[in-house]
């Protein structure tokens, strides 16, 4: 069944497609970073992550605020301590075939400036299959250990790290401050060995080595980790005080020296022809390895140059990951399921006759919608190579891990006499109001609102999930419950449990799984979330189109709940208000009108009012920006730069607390113009604005 071609997407298309994106890879980051329970594959993730990032580069304009391309990993879960990285922890971007390495290298060399001649060597290293750990060391003892989290906030594991025997508690020769980065894995016969045990003693066995890594290490009870057979390969390092070396050749060599087990299979490499012999070496090897991993990382050898190539929003510039390909297999089709989500998506699940894939049985499926079930959209035109799916059928699927897989093909020769296409719903399952597809979109929506008994659940859910209220004790299993019960049937039921039962809540804590002792944790958990960031707030209202970037960007420019509530109470379409919003970096009319319609929605308005007056919402605090020359100031830049490529002064600038814009307006309030500069010099001279050439520019950030 083929998707629609990106070039073809017409701007209306490509606006729906990328909310649907925007709300796949969200729960797919979820499932695989939080839950160790990923519910698509890795390929299946790195395509739909492709493609997302495939429509934004057509239609940059369109980029959503939570868009997937600036998301890393996941919230940290219940139980853990947090702890905040001092140097965010990024993820990879993705490469598929040898091209896309000779791609990632000219661009690199582009964005430098670099001929085609000129040398650039890198180092390839396996991709372990593991879960990602921080180490940080001072004065060469380990204070703490996290793992990644949302990238910025992860888990304080540092009792369980101490339990690996790859990890030193001290080492010598080291910065003073030195954060060690790498990957805790299980190799293949402990992972086998670990299960007969589980099995042995009646305990619960794990899917792959990856889901039971990261489940030895993110335990409550140090005693069970120590009890498991992990392993650490250290291959990269966060804040450190001083350098320690000049290349990542060199780097791995002292991550050695320091007593830190490194891959003995990372190379340097002198061109991009020797790492993609060194990857297809690296593929043929890998089921004699003896651990997972499911690619080859390529790095630029020289750090000056890492430090010049810098980061986009999650992603170095200087490194990228060239996957494996998945893996596949047939089984059949047993029925179709539908589950409606917070927005009241209808989103069809594939139930399969049980199939091993990979070491892994497996038996769902995500089905996307109605037109990837049917092999056609909605005017008809086929789609993903013309055959529709239907119950019965056999159908390939592949993944890359313990995930609901991606069917990939049906075999029509097998299909079975009298199956029939399948009639997707028009009304919803669970609380049959009508479910209504609107002109444009993939999805085709339940219409009950608040009516709807799914909707409300899957709000709630995300409510208090990680990234929004994130209370501890009230996870997904216990909000079912006491909407069941009857005890919550909106946030603001939340901040009032104690009050409607009184503070041992007999109810509760009599109930199968509570105690008083449970019951009590959850008042207090539930009286600390009152306090709430401006941004988690707006986030966890779950308003269609609004993610955590985009409450974030909300947050940040309209400072508090006052000012962000008497914006959406003026905001008409077409008025000074309405404009103040999309002059918003990255705020488009979709989103804009999505947030303007709930806020201003009677009933749902009525439900936030009654939430925060239950609340103590803190304000934003201003950045500190006294370091920062042109920190708030909006710069353009025009004509040739010749001593940093365009890419490079962009990312400097923002860097530098700047907003850098495409075109020269009232706003503007500096013009850095080059050799060529044409019409944007002229028109920031009849407005006023300050132009300077690239040596002033230089001169004024500090980098002359």
């Amino acid at each position: 069944m083929r998707e629609p071609n990106v070039e073809a997407l017409t701007e209306e298309q490509a606006k729906a497609e990328l909310a649907e994106l925007a709300v796949k890879l969200e729960r797919a980051d979820l499932a695989y970073h939080q839950d160790d329970a990923p519910e698509i594959s890795d390929a299946e993730y790195d395509r739909l992550k492709q493609r997302n990032a495939a429509i934004e580069d057509r239609f940059p304009a369109l980029k959503r605020l939570d868009s997937p391309s600036d998301q890393v990993g996941a919230p940290v879960a219940e139980g853990f301590g947090k702890i905040t990285h001092a140097r965010r922890m990024m993820s990879l971007g993705n490469a598929f075939d040898d091209n896309d390495i000779r791609d990632f290298d000219r661009s690199i060399r582009k964005y430098l400036g670099l001929p085609d001649d000129a040398a650039l060597s890198y180092v390839a290293e396996p991709k372990i299959d593991g879960l990602s750990l921080s180490l940080r060391y001072e004065d060469g003892r380990l204070i703490h250990a996290a793992t990644r989290g949302d990238g910025t906030v992860g888990e304080n594991v540092t009792a369980n790290a101490r339990t690996i025997n790859d990890i030193p508690i001290e080492i010598s020769g080291a910065p003073a401050i030195f954060e060690v980065r790498g990957e805790v894995y299980m190799s293949h016969e402990d992972f086998a060995a670990l299960n007969e045990r589980q099995e042995a003693s009646g305990q619960k066995t794990f899917a792959n080595p990856r889901n039971a890594a990261a489940g030895s290490l993110r335990q409550l009870d140090s005693s069970i980790t120590a009890s498991r057979p992990l392993r650490f390969f250290a291959y990269s390092w966060g804040e450190i005080s001083n350098s320690f070396a000049d290349t990542q050749d060199g780097a791995i060599r002292a991550l050695e020296a320091f007593g830190f087990s490194v891959n003995p299979l990372a190379l340097h490499c002198a061109t991009v022809e020797d790492l993609l012999t060194h990857y297809h070496k690296i593929e043929e090897q890998r089921a004699s390895l003896g651990y997972d991993i499911d690619g080859v990382v390529y790095k630029v050898d020289d750090l000056a140059l890492q430090e010049r190539l810098g980061f986009r929003s999650t992603t170095p510039r200087w490194a990228i990951a060239h996957k494996f390909p998945a893996e596949l297999a047939w089984t059949q089709l047993e029925a179709i399921d539908i589950q409606v989500g917070r927005t009241g998506a209808l989103s069809p699940i594939a139930r399969l006759t049980p199939i091993t894939v990979g070491g892994v049985v497996v038996s769902n499926a995500t089905l996307h919608n109605e037109d990837y079930i049917a092999g056609r959209d909605s005017k008809g035109e086929t789609i993903r190579d013309g055959k529709d799916i239907r119950v019965g059928d056999w159908v390939q699927v592949y993944r890359a891990g313990d995930v609901i897989p991606k069917v990939a093909d049906v075999d029509l020769s097998r299909r079975p006499e009298g199956a029939v296409p399948y009639t997707f719903p028009e009304v919803c399952p669970e609380c049959g109001s009508e479910a209504i597809r609107e002109e444009g979109d993939a999805v085709r929506r339940c219409s009950g609102g608040l009516i709807c008994p799914a909707q409300a659940v899957e709000k709630l859910k995300h409510f208090v999930s990680r990234a929004a209220f994130d209370i501890e004790g009230l996870g997904a299993k216990q909000v079912e419950q006491f909407y069941r019960d009857g005890w919550i049937r909106e946030p603001a039921d939340i901040f009032t449990l104690r009050d409607r039962f009184g503070s041992g809540m007999q109810q509760l804590k009599n109930r199968e799984g509570w105690g008083e002792k449970s019951a009590d944790n959850l008042f207090d958990a539930i009286d600390r979330a009152r306090s709430v960031d401006l941004d988690k707030l707006i986030f966890a209202l779950g308003i269609r189109h609004v993610g955590e970037s985009a409450s974030s960007l909300l947050a940040r420019h309209y400072g508090d709940w006052s000012g962000f509530e008497t914006a959406m109470d003026a905001v008409e379409e077409g008025n000074a208000v309405w404009d103040d919003l999309l002059s918003i970096d990255g705020v488009g009319a979709v989103m804009a009108t999505s947030l303007v319609t709930t806020m201003q929605q009677e009933a749902e308005r009525a439900s936030i009012d009654r939430l925060i007056e239950r609340l103590d919402v803190q304000d934003v605090a201003a950045p500190d920006t006294a370091d920062s020359p042109v920190a708030g100031k909006t710069v353009v830049f025009t004509g040739t730069l010749e001593k940093m490529t365009r890419a490079e002064a962009k990312a400097r600038a923002e860097a530098l607390g700047a907003k850098v814009s495409g075109s020269v307006s009232a706003k503007t309030d500096l013009l850095v113009a080059g050799p060529g500069a044409g019409s944007k010099a002229k028109k920031a001279a009849e407005l006023g604005v300050e132009t300077m050439d690239e040596d002033a520019w230089l001169a004024l950030i500090g980098a002359t």
